[in-house]
């Protein structure tokens, strides 16, 4: 029998809600272990968060160029290198990679173990070099995978994910992209944008599951200008002579359905969680239908086990600053058990960088939700810049009007919906929001119709001098 490690609360998994974990237990007291094979660093600076907005900051300065004729300027002779475009990305991409990496290094001696774990009881871990972990508490902060069917598999070299499509050497002429997640949605639009010929795929009848009808059918028309797009339909990918085959139909003989040749598939079929070789049933926590262990989102803790979640293992938001909060939360729990602190959680709040940002923000089905919709294709600032485009729609509860969610595409969505989400988590009314200052002419200005309707229908009035001084369009 190997050695015994023992310590307070061991983590298996080094990303970003792993790291967060560890470091929330340790500040809390806690002698701890973070486990994981590779050390690696974190999926945001590999093959997430930031190679992907590296595509798409290349992306976005090609159609700028592209744009400059509505402004007078003629660009010509502009050519794309896409063997640059990808050898940039990579070197950026290795430089945020090679950061997350050096940060294992100021960990405690002893707190890093390099090994495979598994359950073999609800307090003991079982590693593949023999030796094994006792700890009072366990967080498992494993993350996810991309999904990849038998059919997508047997492509071979001909099907990339988010964690391969990096490390292409240069751009393909054609692209099929399955899937219009946030992932799917990114990426082609942004090949598009690098001439790349792209054609997007998916089951669902909803782009990135977008609530607001409106929203929606402002993202697809934006998309469509772009890329031919499929939806509602199942797709059969099989390999060609050269590259990729995909065959396509919908539910019924009269609906859409066609074959067409790629050079290349990117699958963006979803993440589900690595929970595979953890030998979960060693460890006596209750799972749900889809294998996920049953936790309190408030808590991060699985039933009255002493074993936490965090991260995109838990299926819940998979995103970075919610798998952040996760292994703050889940790593102080642990530290602190028997005692739990249940902890409010942020307002649900997701981008997808498309361009322009797409967002959703809270709650939009409240009971007597009322909603207000501005319209960014004629709005002031927007117009100035040539990049007028989109609808924004809030959500508010009736009779004060205060604000519970928003959907948006538009123009600096990014930045909008982080005021939103600020307001909304702060449980700001319409009137309140348009209290504040609005300077002219700025995107933000946008808002103030959406507001004015939403103030219109509550009894609350609105601000007498807001209507002052704010010229048309704007």
């Amino acid at each position: 029998m190997g050695d015994i490690l023992r310590c307070d609360v061991a983590v298996i998994g080094a990303g970003t809600a792993g790291l967060a974990a560890e470091r929330a237990a340790r500040q809390n007291g806690a002698s701890t272990h973070l486990i994981d094979p590779e050390f690696n660093g974190t999926l945001c600076a590999n093959t997430g968060c930031m190679p992907s907005k590296l595509l798409i900051a290349a992306a976005k300065e090609a159609r700028r160029i592209r744009q400059a004729g509505a402004f007078g300027i003629e660009v010509d002779g502009m050519r794309i290198d896409g063997a640059a475009v990808m050898r940039r990305v990579r070197s950026e991409r290795d430089r945020f990679a090679r950061l997350t990496r050096e940060s294992f290094d100021d960990l405690p001696d002893g707190v890093m173990i390099r090994a495979r774990a598994k359950f073999v009881g609800p307090n003991r871990l079982e590693l593949d070099d023999g030796r094994s972990v006792e700890a009072k508490a366990i967080v498992i902060a494993t993350g996810s995978a991309p999904a990849m069917p038998d059919p997508f598999a047997g492509l071979g070299d001909r099907v990339v994910t988010n964690e391969t499509v990096f490390e292409m050497d240069d751009l393909p002429a054609s692209m099929a992209v399955i899937g219009s997640g946030s992932i799917g949605l990114e990426m082609a639009q942004a090949f598009a944008h690098l001439g790349v010929e792209v054609t997007l795929f998916d089951r669902e009848t909803q782009l990135g599951k977008v609530r607001c009808a409106k929203v929606h059918s402002a993202l697809k028309e934006i998309v469509e200008r772009d890329m031919s797009i499929h939806l509602g339909v199942e797709v059969t990918p099989e390999r060609a002579d050269e590259g990729v085959r995909v065959c396509w139909s919908g539910k019924d003989p009269t609906s859409d359905s066609g074959e067409a040749n790629f050079e290349l598939l990117l699958a963006a079929l979803g993440r589900p969680p690595q929970l595979g070789g953890l030998c979960l049933e060693k460890a006596g926590i209750e799972c749900d239908d889809h294998g996920v262990p049953c936790h309190n989102r408030e808590t991060m803790r699985c039933g009255e086990s002493p074993i936490f979640l965090a991260g995109d293992v838990a299926a819940d938001l998979p995103l970075l600053h919610e798998a952040s909060h996760d292994g703050a939360i889940a790593g102080r729990n642990a530290a602190a058990l028997p005692v739990t602190i249940e902890t409010e959680r942020h307002v649900p709040f997701s981008i997808i960088f498309t361009d322009p940002p797409l967002a959703m923000i809270g709650d939009a089905e409240a009971a007597g939700a009322i909603t207000g919709t501005a319209d960014y294709s004629d709005q002031g600032r927007a117009r100035v810049e040539a990049r007028n485009e989109g609808v924004l729609t809030l959500y508010a509860c009736a009779p004060e009007g205060t604000l519970i969610g928003a959907d948006l595409i538009a123009p600096g969505g990014d930045h909008l919906a982080h005021i939103l989400a600020w307001a909304i988590e702060r449980g700001t009314t319409a009137s309140e929001l348009l209290e504040m200052p609005f300077y002219h002419p700025t995107l933000e200005e946008g808002l103030k119709s959406a507001l004015r309707t939403i103030c219109a229908a509550t009894p609350i009035s609105l601000p007498q001098d807001q209507d002052a001084g704010t010229p048309p369009g704007a």
